[in-house]
């Protein structure tokens, strides 16, 4: 089949400039001045006859077209590249992005990523972590796991495991706490959800109608979890992802209540068919976390 004439400099200017929002940055990585690049990119506005760019006096900004064209350009870049690189070598490796919610990417899956090696060496897993905000085609990732509900526009989601959060410190602060009250004493890591600890009041017996404490907000439950090890106050973090440091007791739960507001679940675009080493982690995947 004959293919449409394919302006690849200009292809390749506007997929740099649109990763680094700037034709200065575009130009250092591919070795050409900004003036070049700045031309490649208009000869690319000028034949699609759409603007790909908005120029603002500190940099760029994508029009709705260019965010259509960035992850198209971005993934058969990539996949250029990978395939290159494999050619004549003895094996061909299938690549396979993951990003991770750096919870479970910590807490769960990197402690089991040999057993995900030994069983399909053919795939080259290469992970990218997040803080539950994933952009799964503009990032060019084949899936993304997060942690909610699972319900999301445009994305297919399948439950990898429930998730209860409880209240962890460490021992110092957990022996002046002799009831649920007493938390209102201390300060109270959190995450950007503001119903988790007014959920976890309840699930203690306690009205959810206390109001808040001094508290810390963190976009990370690694993060959040830090802090209550070097002594900052309480987290409320889920507990299954932070095993190593309860077991060992440098954490403890000062109370059995736990509360379960959502779960990690493995999510890629509807659109999206699924290769052979997606398949294969897809299902990797499942029955580790069902086990």
């Amino acid at each position: 089949m004959a293919r449409s004439y394919l302006p690849l400099k200009a292809l390749r200017a506007f997929e740099a400039s649109a990763r680094h929002l700037s034709f200065t940055r575009a130009a250092d990585e591919l070795c050409v001045t900004q003036a070049a690049v700045s031309h490649q990119v208009k000869l690319l506005e000028a034949q699609l006859k759409v603007p790909l760019f908005k120029r603002l006096p500190r940099g760029l900004m994508l029009t709705q077209e260019g965010e259509r064209l960035l992850p198209v350009l971005k993934s058969s870049f990539d996949q250029i590249t990978h395939t290159l690189d494999r050619v004549g070598e003895s094996s061909y490796r299938d690549v396979l992005n993951v990003g991770v919610v750096g919870t479970f990417a910590v807490g769960w899956l990197l402690p089991r990523l040999d057993d995900f090696q030994q069983q399909y060496p053919f795939v080259d897993l290469r992970l990218s972590t997040h803080n539950n905000r994933a952009d799964i085609a503009a990032e060019g990732l084949d899936f993304a796991i997060r942690y909610g509900t699972g319900a999301w526009h445009g994305i297919a989601a399948q439950p990898l495991m429930p998730v209860s959060l409880s209240v962890m410190c460490i021992p110092t602060i957990a022996a002046r706490l002799e009831t649920p009250v007493d938390l209102l004493g201390e300060t109270w890591l959190r995450s950007y959800r503001a119903d988790e600890w007014a959920e976890w009041l309840a699930a203690a017996g306690l009205p959810n109608s206390y109001p808040m404490t001094k508290s810390i907000v963190f976009d990370s439950s690694i993060a959040m979890v830090e802090a209550a090890l070097q002594g900052a106050g309480v987290a409320l973090a889920p507990t299954s992802m932070f095993t190593r440091q309860l077991s060992s007791g440098a954490l403890v739960q000062p109370f059995d209540a736990t509360v379960r507001l959502g779960g990690y679940w493995l999510t890629r675009l509807q659109t999206r068919p699924e290769t052979r080493a997606m398949a294969s982690f897809r299902a990797w995947l499942l029955k580790a976390s069902n086990a």
